[in-house]
């Protein structure tokens, strides 16, 4: 197998575990995983808001995934870390998925998005949008867009520091999909400061 194919089989093996994870994780406020290869086996490293959850009582669930992975995604020997996130109401995907969960409870859509903008800020975001689309008010679909302090929307700024995640969930209407991006407390290249001047002795 050349190096190009090895890189796009083990790209399609990531997407696949993430997948997998997700579906399976989340409740535990499941974000993002990572997979080493290690002289001893594979060490796969699991991003959740809540890491009880994903280890389960007596570990039994941590066992079982370790199992999945080994017979089914071909992982040798998988060792599994859980990394708690910190500050989740920085992190984009955490704060999809709970407008997501409140969706689900019947939380009017204004009501979850608000909640969710006011989170973010209180946290000490610089700014944030939250997009919320499907047929929220009639049997057409549409979006409405919520927005927070300052967020930057172009250029490497943006790659750099801006955080986005979109989640589709399944409601009675319909999908809705949540689009949430956050600008996280970080000082921008453009940003000038004046110095006061030194006093020559």
């Amino acid at each position: 197998m050349t190096v190009k194919k090895t890189f796009i089989s083990q790209g399609l093996k990531l997407m696949e575990i993430n997948e997998y994870l997700s579906r399976r994780l989340s409740r535990a406020g499941y974000i993002d995983v990572q997979v080493f290869r290690t002289p001893i086996g594979t060490r796969v490293v699991i991003f959740a808001e809540r890491p009880p959850i994903v280890i389960g009582k007596r570990g039994l669930t941590i066992k079982e995934i370790a199992q999945i992975l080994e017979r089914e995604f071909g992982l040798e020997n998988p060792q599994i870390d859980v990394a708690q996130i910190q500050n989740p109401e920085l992190n984009a995907k955490i704060m999809a998925y709970r407008i997501a969960r409140a969706l689900v409870r019947g939380v009017k859509f204004r009501r979850a998005a608000f909640i969710a903008l006011r989170r973010i800020m209180e946290a000490g975001a610089r700014g944030a949008e939250i997009v919320i689309s499907g047929k929220l008010t009639s049997e057409r679909a549409r979006f409405e867009k919520f927005r927070a302090g300052v967020i930057v929307k172009s250029g490497k700024p943006r790659e750099e520091y801006v955080d986005e995640a979109v989640i589709h969930v399944l409601l009675k209407p319909g999908v809705y999909g949540v689009k949430v991006r956050i600008m996280p407390p970080v000082k921008l290249p453009d940003k000038i400061e004046i110095k006061a001047p030194v006093e020559q002795k």
